[in-house]
């Protein structure tokens, strides 16, 4: 049995009087690749923006339900130290403009105020660029501006970025929609290989790519889970009678 670091219970998401998630349940295993599936609309990135606290940031967002964190409620913390524990890659490379490579890398440590010495700080920028598969390629380069870097790579310096701060999970918003193949193959390899040391959440409309890389996956449609299970079991032989009709074409 796969141990659960997120457990979500009974949870709503509204935008004003909108129902946009519906009575959501569902267990995240640990150090795992959970692919968050469905046609536009559905709510998948509304579920991983309540994941790390950022839905309330919206005027007229308000959720009912409860989501743990190894045990702990994350809307009874603190949202910044939520945000810490549970990093967000967003769907286009966004490194901060104005900030070299360096700088982008431990960007969360300053926003956060968090004091580091400078070899503290030299230690947790090549770590988090090794473990983004970026620091052989932009090694030589370290005080350029991130935005010098490919699509690609500017990706993978926004991993790097989440990765800096030793996140337990971390959210992925379709980060691949804006990458050509070679650079979603790049991508695509790095999650499998961080996923020893964290827990990866997922969402993409790429069904392919669900199938690739996650080891389980979820099904939401008009703000419902449908079906969870294990991808190879979903991609196969699904249960429900929408699950096969999206995967096999009919809407979406």
């Amino acid at each position: 049995m796969e141990s659960t670091i997120l457990r979500i219970e009974q949870f709503s998401a509204f935008f004003g009087a909108t129902g946009v998630l519906k009575d959501i349940k569902l267990s995240i295993p640990d150090k795992r690749i959970t692919a968050i599936m469905g046609p536009s609309g559905c709510g998948k990135t509304t579920l991983i923006r309540c994941i790390n606290r950022m839905h309330e940031l919206n005027p007229g967002a308000t959720i009912s339900g409860r989501i743990l964190l190894d045990g702990e409620d994350i809307y009874a913390t603190d949202p910044i130290i939520v945000r810490r524990q549970i990093g967000m890659v967003f769907q286009k490379p966004n490194p901060f403009p104005m900030m070299s490579i360096y700088n982008n890398v431990i960007a969360g440590y300053n926003l956060n105020g968090i004091r580091l010495v400078q070899n503290e700080k030299d230690r947790v920028v090549e770590e988090s660029l090794r473990k983004a598969a970026l620091w052989d390629e932009v090694k030589g380069a370290l005080h350029r501006r991130g935005t010098f870097l490919s699509g690609g790579q500017q990706q993978r310096l926004c991993i790097a970025r989440a990765l800096a701060m030793q996140p337990e999970v971390l959210l992925l918003d379709e980060p691949t929609s804006a990458l050509d193949p070679k650079a979603t193959s790049h991508i695509e390899e790095l999650l499998v290989q961080l996923k020893d040391t964290v827990t990866i959440i997922l969402v993409t409309h790429n069904m392919a790519q669900a199938a690739r890389v996650s080891d389980y996956t979820a099904f939401l449609y008009l703000g419902e889970l449908i079906e969870f299970g294990p991808s190879e079991r979903m991609f196969t032989a699904p249960k429900e009678k929408r699950t096969e009709e999206y995967l096999t074409g009919k809407f979406g």
